[in-house]
C-alpha cells in the first residue's frame, strides 16, 4: 500500500487534454485515484459558459453500470467518483480507456468523452509458489536450459515485468524470452558442468522485477539437485506448433497433438506430456493436455473476445531420473464467429416533442456496440422509412434520431419508434429498441364551421329568447387550444345592430332572437358568427348566418277602393245605361302578407237571387248580370267579402250601396210631386244625405272649372253650351266628335293599376234641377268597351 500511495501522489496532477477534434475530447489519468480527484475541466474545453451548464441541462450519458465520473455544475470540474482499478476494468488490454458522451440542450449538442486510464505499478511481481525444485543430470553439457516458473504482474506498459535476475553462483544463469503478449519469460542456464561428487545441491533465488518507478520485484527459491545417468532429452518434432480453434467450439475438441522422441531406450524413453509454468492460469483452464497422448483439447469456453490467440508451452519429460525434458510452444489462433449481436443504448433527449418543431430536432442519441471483429462487428442501424425520422451518423458507432418533417399532433399524436441494428455477419444477428415519443399540441387549428354559411327560416312573429339555430365549429387541438367560444360580429356597413336582433351563446352556439320579427317590415338580415378558440394567440373563423323570415298569415285584407268610410261606399247608377256584363266598379284590395297569404278572393254575401250584381273571384270586378228592371229597388246593397289563402284565412268586408236612377233629369218634377213611401223613405234617407252632400262638392268644383273655361274660351261658350252633353268615363275632351267643354277628374285609388277618369259636363236642364248627378256614357262609345274587356268573373 506505501507503494501505491506513492505511486498515486506521483500521478496526482497528471492529465492531458487532446484538442477537440470530431466532437471528441480526450483526457488521461493514472488509476486508483481517489473520490473527488481531478480530471479535466469540461466547461473550458467545450468553451461554454458555467452558466449554461445547468441551463442548458448538461449531463453525462455512459453505457457503464458504474458512474466512474461526475461532473460539478458550479465550475464545470471533471472528477473521479469512483477509484478505478484499470487491472479490473481493461485486464490486460494494452488500452484501457472510459468513453461516456456529453449531452446539451437548446440546442442540442452532442460531444465524447475518452478518458484514458494510465497503468501506475501498483502491483509486484508474483510468484505461484514459493519454492520449486529442480532436478539435473550431471551429464548435461553447458549450454543446457531449463524451464522457470514465471511471475506474473497484471500491470501493464513498463510497469510489466522487466528482468528476472539469479542470485550469484558459479554454474547457472539466466536467459530471458518475450512473449507475443508483451511479457517476459525465465530459462535456467547451465553455464559451467557439475559434479554431482563435488556439489550435489543448489540453492538459488529468482528474482523478477518490473519496471515501474520505483520498481518492484517477487522471489521465489530454487533447489536444484545433482543427478546421475540419462543424458539425452525428449527432443520435439518442432519447436512451434500453430494451430486454430473456432471460439464457442464444444468440449473436447482436438486442438492439436504434439509429439516427442527420446534415443534413450527402457523407461529412459518413456514420456510424460505436460504445460510449462508459463502457460498462465487462464490458459490452463481453456485447454488440457493429455500426459500419454500429448493430444491438446478444448475444455472451457473459448472466446474471441475474451483473447484472440492462446500461447501453450509444452514439455515432455522422461520417466527416469533425474528425468530430462524437451519443450515446445503451441500458437492457437482463435478464429471468430458472429457470436454476438449489436448492442444498443438508446438515450431519449425527450419523450414529449412540440409539434411545431422543425426538422433537424434532436429526439434521441443512440450508440452501438458489437463485440465481434471485422465485418461480424460493422453494425448498421435504420428506422422505420414511412414516419417523419430519421437516424443520423455523426461519429462511428454514434447515431442522432432527429426530425426528418414537419410533425402534425392532429395527424399522429405518439410515435412508437422501432430501431433496429444488424451487423455484417451471415446470417446477421440484429437487436432493435423501441422508443415512443408523443408529439405535444399547439394552437395550429383554427376553429372550422360545419358550413360556410347557414340558412335559419324562422317564422315571423316567433317568441322573443327561444332558441332559433345552432352553429357548431370544431377545433381538433386540445385543451384550451381546442375549447371555442361564439361571438356576433358587427358589420360597420350594415344599417342596423346584429346585436339588437339576436344573440348567442358563446359555449354551445345557440342564437337566440331578442325580439319578435314582423315578416311585413323585415324580411330577412345576415350577420357573421365568430367561431375563436381559447389558444394564445387565439385563431378564430367565421360564418355567414343568414335569417329568412316565413310569413304568417296575422294580415287581413285591406279594401283600398272604392273610398269607404266606415266600411261603406255608395255607387250611382243609371238603370238605361246598365246590361248584362256592364262594369259596375272594381274592388280593390290590398294584403301586407305575401304568398299563398296574400293571395285575395272576392265574393258576395247575403245577395238574394237572381241579383243583377256579381263579382270577380280574383279580380274584384262587379259587373252587371242582367238589365236593371223598374221593381228592382232604388238602392241594392252590395256586402262584399274580401278573403286570403291562408291558414287559417282572415277576411275583411265593405258595404257598398248602388243607388239606381231612373231618367232622373226628365222626371225629376214629377217625381218631386208625387208622394213617397215613408218606410222607403226612411231607409234611404241617410244615404241620400252622404248622395247629396258629394253632388253638392262636385258641382261646386264644376263651377269654379267653368268660371276659368269662360275666361279662356269666350264666347265660344255661349254658342256651344245648349249642346247636349255627358258625363262619360274616360271621355277625351279633345275628341272631334265630342267638341263640347268638359271638366276632367281623375282618381287612381291606392294599388290600382290603372286610373279612372270622370268627365263632368253641364246639361241644358241642369236649371231645372237643383241636383246635379255623374251619369257614364253611352254603351256604344269606345271607352266603355274598355271596360268590358275586363275579365268577368
Amino acid at each position: 500500500m506505501g507503494n501505491i500511495a506513492t505511486i498515486g501522489a506521483s500521478y496526482c496532477f497528471l492529465h492531458i487534454v487532446c484538442q477537440l477534434v470530431s466532437g471528441q475530447i480526450r483526457y488521461a489519468i493514472p488509476e486508483e485515484l481517489e473520490h473527488g480527484a481531478f480530471v479535466g475541466n469540461i466547461a473550458e474545453d467545450l468553451r461554454i459558459n458555467m452558466r449554461e451548464l445547468s441551463a442548458r441541462k448538461f449531463r453525462l450519458v455512459s453505457d457503464d453500470v458504474k458512474q466512474y465520473m461526475e461532473v460539478n455544475l458550479e465550475n464545470g470540474n471533471l472528477f473521479i467518483n469512483e477509484r478505478i482499478d484499470r487491472e479490473q476494468l481493461c485486464r490486460q488490454s494494452s488500452i484501457c480507456s472510459l468513453h461516456f458522451q456529453i449531452a446539451l440542450n437548446d440546442p442540442i449538442e452532442l460531444h465524447r468523452v475518452a478518458v484514458e486510464i494510465l497503468d501506475v505499478n501498483d502491483n509486484s511481481p508474483r510468484f505461484e509458489k514459493d519454492e520449486f525444485s529442480l532436478y539435473i543430470s550431471e551429464l548435461i553439457a553447458p549450454g543446457a536450459r531449463f524451464a522457470l516458473e514465471s511471475a506474473h504482474d497484471p500491470d501493464m506498459g513498463t510497469n510489466r515485468i522487466d528482468i528476472y535476475q539469479i542470485s550469484p553462483n558459479e554454474h547457472f544463469g539466466i536467459k530471458m524470452q518475450s512473449m507475443r503478449d508483451g511479457s517476459k519469460s525465465a530459462e535456467l542456464v547451465l553455464e559451467k558442468p557439475l559434479d554431482r561428487e563435488q556439489q550435489s545441491t543448489f540453492q538459488l533465488v529468482l528474482s523478477a522485477i518490473d519496471g515501474g518507478i520505483p520498481p518492484t520485484s517477487g522471489t521465489v527459491r530454487i533447489f536444484i539437485t545433482v543427478v546421475d545417468g540419462n543424458d539425452n532429452a525428449p527432443i520435439f518434432d518442432r519447436e512451434i506448433y500453430k494451430a486454430q480453434v473456432v471460439e464457442n467450439v464444444a468440449k473436447d475438441t482436438l486442438v492439436i497433438k504434439v509429439n516427442a522422441a527420446d534415443l534413450d531406450e527402457g523407461s529412459n524413453a518413456d514420456l510424460t506430456y505436460s504445460f510449462t509454468n508459463h502457460v498462465s492460469k487462464i490458459n490452463r483452464e481453456l485447454f488440457t493436455l493429455d500426459p500419454q497422448t500429448g493430444e491438446i483439447r478444448v475444455q472451457g469456453k473459448v472466446d474471441f473476445e475474451e483473447s484472440r490467440v492462446c500461447d501453450l508451452y509444452v514439455q515432455a519429460v522422461d520417466n527416469a531420473p533425474p528425468g530430462l525434458s524437451g519443450r515446445c510452444k503451441v500458437v492457437v489462433d482463435i478464429i471468430d464467429i458472429n457470436d454476438n449481436a449489436p448492442e444498443l443504448v438508446v438515450t431519449l433527449v425527450s419523450s414529449n416533442v412540440r409539434e411545431d418543431v422543425p426538422p433537424g430536432t434532436v429526439i434521441a442519441l443512440m450508440s452501438v456496440t458489437d463485440l465481434d471483429s471485422g465485418e461480424y462487428g460493422e453494425v448498421r442501424c435504420q428506422v422505420p422509412g414511412n414516419i417523419p425520422f430519421k437516424l443520423e451518423n455523426p461519429l462511428r458507432n454514434n447515431y442522432k434520431l432527429i426530425t426528418s418533417d414537419f410533425l402534425d399532433r392532429e395527424t399522429t399524436s405518439l410515435y412508437n419508434i422501432s430501431m433496429s441494428a444488424w451487423d455484417g455477419g451471415s446470417p446477421p444477428l440484429s437487436t432493435s429498441k423501441t422508443i415512443l415519443v408523443s408529439v405535444t399540441d399547439i394552437n395550429d387549428n383554427a376553429p372550422q364551421f360545419t358550413q360556410s354559411s347557414y340558412n335559419v327560416y324562422l317564422m315571423e312573429n316567433n317568441t322573443p329568447g327561444a332558441s332559433i339555430f345552432t352553429v357548431t365549429a370544431l377545433d381538433v387541438d386540445l385543451d384550451r387550444d381546442g375549447q371555442v367560444s361564439y361571438s356576433i360580429l358587427e358589420n360597420p356597413f350594415q344599417e342596423f345592430a346584429t346585436s339588437v336582433y339576436v344573440t348567442i351563446n358563446s359555449r354551445n352556439g345557440n342564437i337566440y332572437p331578442l325580439r319578435s320579427f314582423d315578416y311585413e317590415k323585415l324580411k330577412a338580415f345576415q350577420f357573421q358568427v365568430q367561431a375563436q378558440d381559447a389558444g394564445s394567440p387565439s385563431l378564430s373563423s367565421t360564418a355567414n348566418v343568414r335569417v329568412i323570415l316565413l310569413d304568417q298569415n296575422d294580415n287581413a285584407p285591406v279594401i283600398v277602393s272604392p273610398l269607404t268610410w266606415n266600411n261603406s261606399a255608395t255607387v250611382e247608377i243609371v238603370s238605361e245605361s246598365v246590361y248584362p256584363g256592364y262594369f259596375f266598379t272594381k274592388v280593390i284590395a290590398t294584403d301586407a302578407d305575401s304568398g299563398q297569404n296574400a293571395r285575395l278572393s272576392y265574393q258576395l254575401l247575403g245577395a238574394f237571387e237572381p241579383s243583377p250584381f256579381t263579382v270577380g273571384l280574383r279580380s274584384g270586378v262587379i259587373r252587371a248580370t242582367r238589365r236593371l228592371l223598374d221593381e228592382d229597388i232604388i238602392v241594392e246593397r252590395l256586402v262584399i267579402c274580401v278573403k286570403d289563402s291562408g291558414q287559417p284565412s282572415l277576411s275583411s268586408t265593405a258595404t257598398i250601396f248602388f243607388s239606381i236612377l231612373f231618367n232622373v233629369t226628365e222626371n225629376s218634377l214629377e217625381i218631386s210631386d208625387q208622394p213617397r213611401q215613408l218606410g222607403y223613405f226612411s231607409h234611404i234617407n241617410r244615404y241620400l244625405i252622404i248622395i247629396l252632400g258629394s253632388t253638392s262638392f262636385l258641382f261646386f268644383l264644376t263651377i269654379i272649372f267653368l268660371v276659368v273655361l269662360k275666361f279662356k274660351q269666350g264666347r265660344n261658350f255661349a254658342e256651344k253650351r245648349d249642346s247636349p252633353i255627358c258625363c262619360c268615363k274616360g271621355g277625351n275632351s279633345n275628341d272631334a266628335s265630342n267638341p263640347r267643354p268638359a271638366a276632367a277628374f281623375n282618381y287612381t285609388g291606392p294599388g290600382q293599376p290603372e286610373g279612372y277618369r270622370y268627365t263632368v259636363c253641364l246639361s241644358p236642364e241642369s236649371s231645372k234641377s237643383d241636383f246635379l248627378f255623374l251619369k257614364p256614357c253611352n254603351a256604344t262609345l269606345p271607352f266603355n268597351d274598355l271596360g268590358n274587356r275586363d275579365t268577368w268573373q
